[in-house]
């Protein structure tokens, strides 16, 4: 897979994505009601889907799901750092151990006297 190159501006950017608006829900009364305030971004190179419906008006929803967009690609060309696998501390595992035998004990004293069939 060829690496990505993240557009320099929002508008070569937004040269990339197919843009759907869309009647949102939510806080904005009639506004968000009656007009398409929504907007949804599809990244056509990589098919990431991002939307914004927080605003009252499109074109900062736009904005928004642009920020939201150069972020998770950027995301995305980041390598993910390896995890190295560690053991349980010897101290740890001892401590365990320790509070299943408290356990244990507590149980046995709740049994009935005279049962150690």
């Amino acid at each position: 897979m060829t690496a990505y190159r993240l557009p320099a501006t929002d508008e070569e950017l937004l040269a990339e994505c197919d843009v759907e608006t869309f009647r949102s829900s939510g806080p904005g009364g009639q506004n968000v009601n009656r007009r398409e305030t929504a907007v949804r971004l599809v990244h056509r190179p990589t098919g990431i889907t991002t939307t914004c419906q927080d605003e009252r008006s499109q074109l900062r929803n736009k904005v928004t799901a642009l920020e939201r967009l150069r972020e998770r690609l950027l995301r995305m060309g980041r390598k993910r750092k390896v995890r190295i696998a560690t053991g349980t501390p010897s101290r740890a595992h001892r401590k365990r151990l320790r509070e299943k035998k408290h356990h244990s004990e507590i149980k046995g004293l709740r049994r009935r006297p005279g049962s150690d069939d």
